[in-house]
């Protein structure tokens, strides 16, 4: 995937981790909230792997 793809999917992964950690909350499913605090760090990770990509592409084109 490109730069903007990584950053894109990593951002729409943090967002529905996020709701799904606070429905876990308000529902009292710490199985959820679990799950969601899971795809929240895969969308961090996603969104830094599109950071590196940029900045690797960045350095290659400067040269």
């Amino acid at each position: 995937m490109g730069e903007a793809s990584d950053k894109s999917k990593g951002a729409i992964n943090e967002a529905v981790g996020k709701a799904k950690r606070a429905a876990g909350v308000i529902a009292d499913r710490p199985d959820i909230e679990a799950e969601g605090a899971a795809q929240e760090s895969t969308g961090k990770v996603e969104r830094a792997k599109g950071a590196v990509k940029k900045a690797v592409k960045d350095i290659i084109d400067k040269n």
